[in-house]
C-alpha cells in the first residue's frame, strides 16, 4: 500500500516531527510518577491509514495503561519520518511496508528493525466484485486492454482510468500499465477514502471501477467478494519497489516495526511491548472497523484490549 519511493530533508521532517500531539496517560495500578519515570516519555509517528492507526493506538493504550507517556504525530510515511526518528523526535514506526527502505538509516544506527508486526500486507489492483462475475477473464491482466474503453471517465485521456493510491503510497502502477502496455492512464486519488469510495460505488451501482487497494484493510469486510477480484498479473519476483519492473505483481510483505536507538537500549516496558507485539490482518481488522464506525481510536483500541487480555499479557513479558 504505502510505500513511499522519495524522502524529504532532515530539516522539513524536524519541522513536522516537532508538532507532537500530546495523548495523555490513561489511568492505571501502574499509572504512578515513579512508575511513569521508569517507562518514560515515547513518540509514535501516525501514518495515514486506518490499519495503522489501529495498531498505533493499541500499542499506546497498552503503554500508557503500563505507565508510559506517549504521544502521537502524523507524519508522510519513509524517509520523513526515518529522518525525525534520527533526530530523536520519533522512537517507533509501528508497521512499515517499505522492504528494507530503510537501510541507509540503519547503516547509520538511526533506525533499528524490531521484527514483523504479524500483519501480512498485499497491495493489488481490484476491480468491482460485480465485474469479476460479470467478465471473469478480466482478472487476467493480459486482458485488460480487451476491456480498456469501459473504463473511461472524463479525466482518464480516451484510456482506462486506473486509480491509484495517493501521492505518498507506495505504487508501482505507472510502471505495470507501460510495461505490460495496457491502454490506461494512472489517476491518483487524494485519499484511503478516496480509493474506498471508487470501489464502494462501482460495486453499488454496477459500473466499471479499476482501482489500488491492500490488506489488511476493512474494505474486504464491506465489498463481498472484493479479494477475489484482485487482477492477476505475473507472479512477482521483487522486494524493492524503486526496481521493479512493472512486469510482475505485488508481493506479499511482513509489515514491520522499526524503532529508535534510544528506545531499544531504555530498558523501558515500551521497549518489550513493541518487542513482543503481534497481532493478525484480522485483530487489525476489527479496531479499524470500530474506528471508521465512528469510535475514537481510544476506545476502539481498549474495546480490543479488553477483549485480548492474554495477547496483551504476552506482550508485557
Amino acid at each position: 500500500m504505502k510505500f513511499s519511493l522519495g524522502r524529504r530533508s532532515a530539516a522539513a521532517s524536524l519541522v513536522v516531527a516537532g508538532a507532537l500531539v500530546l495523548a495523555g496517560c490513561s489511568s492505571s495500578v501502574n499509572d504512578s510518577a515513579d512508575s511513569a519515570s521508569d517507562c518514560g516519555t515515547w513518540a509514535i509517528a501516525m501514518h495515514a491509514w486506518n490499519g495503522y492507526t489501529a495498531s498505533a493506538q493499541v500499542v499506546a493504550e497498552v503503554a500508557k495503561a503500563n505507565g508510559c507517556t506517549i504521544t502521537q504525530t502524523t507524519l508522510e510515511e519513509a524517509g520523513v519520518t526515518y529522518d525525525a526518528m534520527e533526530a530523536g523526535s520519533i522512537d517507533l514506526i509501528i508497521e512499515d511496508w517499505g522492504g528494507g527502505r530503510w537501510q541507509e538509516w540503519v547503516d547509520r544506527g538511526a533506525v533499528l528493525e524490531a521484527g514483523d508486526n504479524g500483519n501480512v500486507g498485499l497491495i493489488g489492483m481490484y476491480v468491482a466484485p460485480w465485474m469479476a462475475a460479470e467478465y471473469p477473464d478480466i482478472l487476467d491482466s493480459a486482458n485488460l486492454n480487451k476491456y480498456a474503453d469501459m473504463f473511461k471517465t472524463a479525466d482518464s485521456g480516451g484510456k482506462g482510468a486506473w486509480y491509484e493510491g495517493p501521492p505518498g503510497y507506495t505504487t508501482i502502477g505507472e510502471k505495470m500499465i507501460a510495461a505490460n502496455k495496457l491502454n490506461f492512464k494512472a489517476i491518483a486519488t487524494g485519499s484511503e477514502a478516496a480509493l474506498v469510495d471508487v470501489l464502494t460505488k462501482a460495486e453499488a451501482n454496477k459500473t466499471p471501477a479499476l482501482a489500488y487497494f491492500y490488506t489488511p484493510g476493512t474494505l474486504f469486510i464491506k465489498i463481498p467478494g472484493l479479494e477475489q477480484s484482485r487482477i492477476k498479473f505475473p507472479a512477482n519476483d521483487w522486494s524493492d519497489a524503486a526496481e521493479a519492473s512493472g512486469l510482475t505483481d505485488y508481493p506479499e510483505t511482513q509489515l514491520q516495526k522499526l524503532m529508535s536507538k534510544k528506545l531499544m537500549d531504555s530498558g523501558s516496558i515500551f521497549a518489550t511491548i513493541v518487542m513482543n507485539f503481534k497481532w493478525t490482518n484480522a485483530d487489525q481488522n476489527s479496531v479499524a472497523a470500530d474506528i471508521e464506525g465512528g469510535m475514537e481510536p481510544a476506545a476502539a483500541a481498549q474495546k480490543w484490549i479488553d477483549a485480548n487480555p492474554d495477547t496483551v499479557a504476552g506482550w508485557l513479558g
